[in-house]
């Protein structure tokens, strides 16, 4: 965009995109395959307004058509997940790195910056190796931090943080008995918090230490500031047939007990859950399953009744799930301009990624808003230097 600038990227480690390289089970998940501002904006728990500004000026559209343009076609899967079609990450980390080399984009590895201060107009980055850069503009795209005091370096230049707490983690249940289902994964169930307004339908993963899946990961992220405030210790109901209620499957086993009367309970499992989990479900709620349908007790019928629509646990302790970390919280939005990404605080110097307070559910969310924040940055900057 403007080919005076010099751009200096300064990298902490000696790895370059190593979160872009592991990101989507090593396919990297670019973006999401929704074409609608307002309704992919709904996919941020923290930040939604912010992005809904910035996404009119580079949205998923601009994403697609800008990869494709440097030779990487992109494919949506049933879930809206956008992968590139070879279905790996070194094909992104190529192309970012053909337009580093294009553009005689300078590296330095192992740079880590241990201050940043604005002096007579421009920036002066001390390294930990004690060297000094000078720069007109700075945009700080180091993704979030897990601790307030890591950000010290940004409040030092007169920024507040909104204080970082883990998303998208996995809830543990240590020693349930249901964690002997590990592997096992239900295509639809609705997971509710006890005591909140917080629930999320999707597929359900059970794994050996708990609950992992879809559903369980945008739970923890719209219920990041709530359950740390419980220390990660609450408790949780499943409906494992979110299409009915109590009364309503109370309704569906009176026809069932003359419709399938004769069959056994363990065998005759009518509404397609997995068979180790019918099972489960049968012991856990103290039903005979060798007994016929139309012989079981009301008290039997009522309890498993009761647990298909609202199964109980304790969570205690979550895990993060893995490389899809992300941290919510980070620079305080209404501090950020979100038309040029530039701080309200200090001329010229800009934010991009996960170091702001913007975070997205799993499925390509925060990979959209780093190229989206990341561009209105670039093009920002570009224009200030004309």
């Amino acid at each position: 965009m403007n080919p005076s600038l010099k751009v200096i990227i300064v990298e902490k480690t000696g790895k370059l995109l190593s979160k872009v390289k592991v990101s989507g089970g090593g396919r990297c998940n670019v973006s999401h395959a929704c074409f609608d501002i307002p309704e992919l904006s709904k996919r941020y728990p923290r930040g939604q307004h912010f992005v809904k500004k910035a996404f009119h000026q580079f949205f998923t559209t601009d994403t697609v058509q800008w990869f494709e343009e440097r030779g990487v076609k992109l494919k949506a899967e049933a879930d809206g997940r956008m992968f590139p079609v070879t279905d790996s990450s070194q094909t992104i980390i190529d192309c970012l790195l053909r337009e580093v080399n294009k553009y005689r984009v300078e590296i330095r590895m192992n740079a880590e910056v241990r201050s940043l201060k604005l002096e007579a107009g421009q920036f002066q980055i001390e390294l930990s190796d004690l060297r000094l850069l000078t720069a007109d503009f700075v945009c700080i795209a180091c993704g979030g931090y897990p601790k307030l005091s890591m950000f010290q370096w940004l409040i030092n230049l007169g920024h507040s943080i909104e204080e970082p707490v883990p998303s998208l983690f996995t809830f543990n249940m240590p020693g349930n008995p249901i964690t002997k289902l590990m592997g096992l994964s239900v295509e639809n169930a609705r997971v509710k918090i006890t005591g909140t307004k917080l629930e999320q339908e999707g597929p359900l993963l059970i794994t050996h230490w708990g609950f992992s899946g879809p559903a369980v990961l945008k739970l923890s992220a719209w219920g990041a500031r709530e359950l740390k405030e419980r220390n990660w210790e609450f408790g949780i109901s499943i409906s494992w047939l979110p299409g009915y209620n109590e009364q309503q499957l109370a309704e569906r086993f009176q026809s069932l007990r003359f419709d399938v009367a004769a069959q056994k309970i363990l065998n005759k499992n009518p509404f397609g859950l997995p068979q180790r989990l019918w099972e489960f479900l049968l012991t856990f709620s103290e039903v005979n399953a060798e007994r016929r349908w139309a012989d079981m007790p009301a008290k039997e019928q009522n309890r498993l009744i009761r647990n298909l629509c609202n199964c109980t646990f304790d969570i205690k302790g979550k895990t993060t799930f893995k490389e899809e970390f992300v941290t919510a919280g980070g620079i305080k939005l209404n501090e950020v301009d979100p038309n040029t990404m530039m701080s309200k605080k200090v001329l010229n110097l800009f934010f991009a990624g996960e170091i702001l307070d913007v975070d997205g559910v799993t499925g390509g969310f925060n990979f959209q808003h780093a190229w989206t924040s990341g561009f209105i940055a670039a093009k920002n900057i570009a224009a200030a230097a004309q």
